[in-house]
């Protein structure tokens, strides 16, 4: 039996509830990141295999590299993103860790973050770091798995060759086969599913796309990804009464929160199960789409940076950008303009890509070496999931203890930090006061000092002017006497 740890927020098969996934952080700050790792578990679960999840945090102490050592056969790490300058001292914190590890590390679904130009000279700065990681993985593993060419091309500019192009685990959580995407027609009786990145915002008309859909599909339900998304949906805010407002959705006083209009998913199943009901989905997110396309329900990516477009010219993903699309963008249009048939097409090539993959790494896919999933499948639909989170009406929806607690400890927290501030505060006044009496001592000495030189000065003055009287009656006294011998010495030189 292969004893694998796998790096994810949290196992398939644990049932947690909204407050756990919050105050863990099981999805690592963004659901997508779910998908993948619950894909990369399902590929890696065989007969002769056992998946244990480490976690989203890395711990690089050498006692859990020893840990690890002992009681794991290989430490499969699915990443997403990775390679971009707020990862970085995550990236380090792995690199610390696989550097102690004896066993074999497999990376799989890398990518490098830049803008969609591909201009990868922001991450310049983090060069060192990316070197440090490669290295340590590939000196436990045969190759590298990453999303796409972009990421390829900017490993091997650090010298690096072992490189395999695999795409995301996340579109293989079929296998080899992938869902028949639904034709529909659009109309204003379907149902839209929506998902923005907030830091796309920038880049192009986002919020003014999302008010053009809510404003003309009633039925339009926007999905929330981020960690900040579900602490809003669990404990709402004092936007309707202070009446902000902002264009994202981002707080109560938004039309999409004050309708009930968002979700926020906690489970990539229940996540799945529920956009099969939609008729249409779209937006920045990929793994928002991805999750679409996985309930076979049609989706477009709205690309605004490298993380999206590099996965989406991969797998041939329909998508657009986000600068060039206007404010009044419609959803029917982005439809309408859709083709999925390269997608479909080419999946089981990029199947064939991944598995190689991992036989090139020694590691068995349920697909070749299993049940194709079936077992896995089974377990999953046994176990009752949460299904996505709404707007909390203020009402008892069995989160009531978990608000009231955390509410508490940040209140003795709260007032923690003010007995330690004042402390700390009476201590610096301590601080000061005595910097305040060693300076009025310094000044007091200083003043005395200046006393002393004044002085000093007046009495060198007095000498100066004593030597010079001196100096004035010795010339005078022994200047005859001199102009004598000096004539005498001339009167000399001219006889010889």
């Amino acid at each position: 039996m292969k004893r694998i740890l796998i790096r994810s927020g949290k196992s398939p098969f644990r049932v947690a509830t909204p407050a756990e996934f919050i105050h863990q952080d099981l999805i690592g700050t963004n659901t997508g990141n779910l998908i993948f790792s619950d894909s990369a578990h399902k590929m890696l679960t065989t007969p002769d295999t056992e998946v244990t999840s480490n976690g989203i945090r890395t711990d690089p102490s050498a006692t859990r590299a020893a840990e690890i050592n002992e009681r794991y056969d290989v430490f499969v790490i699915p990443l997403a993103n990775a390679f971009r300058p707020t990862f970085q001292a995550s990236l380090d914190r792995l690199s610390t860790l696989i550097e102690q590890l004896t066993i074999p590390v497999v990376v799989f679904g890398v990518g490098a973050q830049a803008p969609a130009d591909y201009d990868t000279a922001w991450l310049n700065p983090m060069a060192d770091s990316v070197r440090r990681f490669a290295r340590a993985v590939l000196d436990r593993s045969a190759s590298i798995g990453v999303r796409g060419e972009l990421t390829s091309d900017y490993l091997k500019s650090l010298g690096f060759k072992d490189i395999d192009i695999i795409g995301c685990p996340s579109m293989f959580l079929y296998g080899d086969s992938f869902p028949e995407i639904r034709a529909t027609e659009l109309t204003v009786g379907s149902r839209i599913a929506l998902n923005l990145s907030p830091d796309a915002i920038p880049v192009g008309e986002l919020s003014g796309i999302a008010r053009h859909a809510w404003e003309r599909y009633p039925h339009l339900t926007y999905y929330a990804q981020n960690t900040v998304d579900a602490e809003l949906l669990m404990w709402g805010d004092t936007t309707p009464e202070s009446g902000h407002q902002d264009p994202f959705p981002l707080q109560l006083s938004h039309a999409l929160l004050q309708e009930n209009k968002v979700r926020m998913p906690l489970d990539p199943a229940t996540w799945i199960d529920e956009l099969r009901g939609y008729d249409f989905a779209y937006g920045t997110r990929i793994h928002g789409n991805v999750a679409a396309l996985l309930a076979g329900t049609p989706s477009v990516v709205l690309t605004h940076d490298s993380r999206t477009l590099e996965l989406c010219r991969y797998f041939d993903i329909p998508h657009r950008s986000l600068t060039e699309l206007s404010a009044d963008t419609d959803p029917r249009d982005l439809y309408e303009d859709a083709d999925f048939s390269a997608m479909l097409k080419g999946h089981g090539e990029r199947f064939e890509r991944i598995t190689a993959f991992l036989d090139r790494n020694d590691l068995q896919n349920t697909y070749t070496h299993g049940d194709g999933g079936a077992a896995f499948d089974a377990r999953l639909a046994a176990l009752d999931l949460p299904a996505s989170m709404p707007v909390w009406d203020g009402g008892d929806d069995g989160q009531m203890r978990y608000r009231l607690s955390r509410l508490r400890e940040r209140i003795t927290a709260a007032d923690a930090r003010a007995t330690r501030h004042a402390r700390e505060n009476r201590e610096l006044r301590g601080r000061l006061t005595t910097a305040e009496k060693n300076a009025a001592e310094t000044t007091r000495q200083l003043n005395a000092l200046r006393k002393e030189l004044t002085a000093a000065t007046k009495q060198l003055s007095a000498v100066e002017r004593q030597l010079t009287g001196i100096d004035k009656r010795v010339l005078v006294r022994i200047g005859p006497a001199l102009r004598r011998r000096l004539r005498r010495s001339k009167a000399r030189s001219r006889t010889h």
